[in-house]
């Protein structure tokens, strides 16, 4: 699949599999789980994971920013000032020009704030900034964030974190037909079928996190997702075949001896 490429904001990304680090049980137990995922493309929380201080145990000594494209992320914010201000610390510690802008509406479900997310997203275009805003899967406020020059939309799936899976699958469909720009569907896939399913929908690539960080054995589904996702893939390049109410014979009859 190597003529099969992702290249947002400039940037061509191998997998379409975006893995985030959070929820493991060390450091290390996420290089394995990233490393058998197949990724190159990696999410960290600013406010929650040490990526800035050398001085102290740093994610970024397991995850080596010469393989993998570090995405940092605002989770965790809940106003758009907050989300800013992770974003600039990230790009001023020489991390990436990237960032994927989160904004917090609700502490219970953890829905975006969409106003305070188009907000943000609009000031960090100004910037310079390579945005990807985790938004709802709502068409309109997506056409809304291309219209503000984000790289790319991150519609989700499903609450972050539930295990649900892909909810309202149409609502995915719409948002790839109204928008010209990549969909990543993120937040709510629950195990690899998930994953192909999106995949097989039309996205352009998956992130996840804690559906492999909360399996009983992580690396193991790390890779799972890795092989799901080009499958997906896979299977929306080859096109499916139609639905039929009746079964058709698989082998020809003309031509059968009687």
């Amino acid at each position: 699949m190597s003529e099969d490429v992702l290249t947002i904001g400039g940037i061509t990304f191998r997998s379409r599999l975006w893995v985030g680090t959070g929820k493991y049980a060390s450091f290390q137990q996420t290089k394995e789980a990233v490393e058998a995922s197949g990724t190159d493309v990696v999410t960290v929380a600013v406010r929650r994971t040490n990526i800035t201080d050398p001085a102290q145990e740093n994610l970024l000594d397991y995850i080596d920013p010469k393989v993998y494209k570090i995405l940092p992320n605002t989770a965790g914010c809940y106003t758009a000032e907050d989300a800013l201000r992770y974003a600039r610390l990230a790009r001023a510690a020489g991390i990436s020009d990237m960032v994927k802008i989160e904004v917090i509406g609700d502490e219970k479900t953890l829905f975006p704030d969409n106003e305070a997310l188009l907000y943000a997203t609009k000031v960090l275009v100004k910037e310079g900034f390579i945005v990807f805003p985790y938004t709802t899967d709502d068409p309109i406020m997506c056409r809304k964030l291309e219209d503000a020059g984000a790289a790319a939309v991150m519609p989700l799936a499903a609450p972050i974190g539930s295990g649900l899976g892909i909810r309202n699958p149409y609502n995915l469909r719409i948002i790839m037909e109204t928008v010209k720009i990549p969909v990543i569907v993120d937040a709510g896939v629950g195990t690899a079928s998930d994953v192909a399913v999106a995949m097989e929908l039309g996205a352009d690539a998956v992130l996840l996190n804690t559906a492999i960080a909360g399996a009983k054995e992580p690396v193991m589904m790390a890779r799972a997702m890795g092989l799901a996702c080009e499958a997906g893939r896979l299977a929306y390049r080859a096109g499916r075949m139609p639905r039929k109410l009746y079964a058709t014979a698989s082998s020809p009859i003309e031509g059968m001896i009687i």
